[in-house]
């Protein structure tokens, strides 16, 4: 049997687009993690110093005959702000960066094209920044930042911050939520 092909998304801090995917139908596993940076396995804390290059993410596994890489990426640009450079709302850093980090270039494709045509749409006032490269150097996080939103629901951050990301994404995609 073919492995499932997976997806790797930076869009600010992985609690929040973790708390997300979780709940896409299509989507089989969401593992928050750090990648595209020089260390080797860092940890939160050296992540978090912004001096390793690593940005957190999420790499998604998914069934493409119950849901598309463009239907992933839709949502993805839904649910963060692609035109802030290493910012998403208040985390600030490198590490927070808009970025997608493909598997295969038929990946690398679909992710160009819709950039591409979100670009001359001018769905964003302000242009595009997120970075698209080739996955390398991914490291898990550590056990306790995996299903954070689940596991601490009422902690500040969640209630704040992934709680209304989570809710934009039930709002905007009822079609695609997980029953």
């Amino acid at each position: 049997m073919t492995p499932l092909p997976t997806i790797t998304l930076g869009g600010g801090c992985f609690w929040c687009t973790e708390a997300v995917f979780v709940q896409v139908r299509g989507v089989t596993d969401v593992e928050s993690g750090y990648s595209n940076g020089h260390v080797t396995q860092p940890t939160y804390e050296q992540v978090c110093s912004g001096t390793t290059g690593h940005n957190e993410v999420v790499k998604l596994t998914y069934d493409p005959a119950q849901i598309s890489l463009r239907e992933i990426l839709e949502i993805f640009f839904v649910i963060h702000d692609p035109t802030t450079l290493n910012r998403q709302g208040n985390d600030a850093g490198t590490q927070y960066r808009s970025g997608i980090y493909w598997s295969t270039p038929e990946q690398e494709k679909v992710i160009e094209d819709l950039l591409s045509e979100m670009t001359q749409a001018k769905l964003f006032s302000q242009p595009i920044v997120t970075e698209v490269q080739p996955l390398s150097n991914y490291w898990p996080a550590e056990d306790y930042h995996q299903d954070f939103f689940e596991n601490n629901p009422n902690q500040g951050y969640c209630v704040a911050v992934a709680g209304p990301k989570v809710a934009k994404f039930r709002k905007t995609f009822t079609d695609r939520v997980r029953h």
